[in-house]
């Protein structure tokens, strides 16, 4: 596994983008969790479209990650390296505390944060929650998120193959839970004491705050138990989108891309 992630080629991991998405988008037609109420092929293309951007981006910035994991690797430097693990338990502990500084972490910076909150709402204005939205976030966002990736490398000490495990299951896993896709009820609820499942997930696009700021993790459902985040709500009863953002403008690439230098609506649901 060490030498498949540390040469894992870009191809490879598209793929893995891609064939993720297929898979489940085929999944969510046969037995979805709610139906769409509009065009499910122009939803997927809006989506498609940041979701370009955002893998853009991590290629463009991928260096910046290349040289923080040299260099903890080649000096022993971070928290992960002040004692001598075996693999396996730096493997773990380097995934879970990436998800949690790189994922959990800045996600809820985002929300609490007034100028954050701009860029990180155009993945909550989404009217219908699927697979493709995993990967629905502002350009802008997305330079955050490198960064976030970048300083939680440098400061837990993880080597190159590990970030490129850790990469492919976090794709993996957002494109998981947020698809529209119905699991037993008995499997989603056992799933979310120790990973994220769909329906937890589902609760945070809901257009209700309290429940807006609530279940930030992508992978391990344990910081939201640990940092009092997690909320359980019957998805069934959800609504997504803000309130103030259900106009047909907002399901348009230009009116998204321009979303976070309008002025706030009156009735921001967000107010931080």
């Amino acid at each position: 596994m060490v030498n498949f992630f540390e040469h894992i080629p870009s191809s490879l991991r598209t793929l893995i983008l891609i064939g993720g998405l297929l898979v489940l988008w085929i999944l969510e037609g046969i037995a979805p969790r709610f139906h769409f109420k509009g065009n499910r092929y122009r939803h997927a293309g809006i989506n498609l479209f940041f979701t370009l951007t955002t893998a853009i981006i991590n290629t463009a910035l991928a260096f910046l990650v290349v040289k923080a994991t040299r260099y903890t690797s080649q000096n022993q430097f971070g928290i992960l390296y002040l004692v001598k693990l075996p693999l396996w338990l730096h493997t773990l502990l380097a995934v879970m505390l990436l998800d949690f500084m790189g994922a959990w972490l800045i996600h809820w910076v985002q929300h609490k944060k007034a100028w954050l909150w701009q860029f990180h709402k155009i993945h909550h204005i989404d009217t219908e929650i699927d697979a493709t939205t995993a990967l629905r976030h502002h350009p802008v966002e997305s330079l955050w998120r490198v960064g976030a990736l970048f300083i939680a490398i440098f400061i837990l000490g993880v080597p190159f193959w590990m970030v490129m495990f850790y990469q492919s299951l976090s794709v993996l896993f957002s494109q998981a839970t947020h698809a529209n896709i119905r699991l037993p009820q008995w499997l989603d609820d056992s799933i979310s004491w120790v990973l994220v499942s769909p329906d937890m997930h589902k609760v945070h696009h809901s257009t209700y705050q309290p429940e807006t700021d609530s279940n930030y993790a992508n992978i391990f459902s344990l910081w939201d138990r640990i940092f009092g985040t997690f909320k359980k709500v019957e998805t069934t009863k959800l609504k997504y989108v803000l309130d103030e953002y259900q106009e047909t403008r907002y399901e348009q690439i230009g009116t998204l891309m321009k979303v976070p230098w309008e002025p706030l609506p009156n009735q921001d649901i967000q107010v931080k």
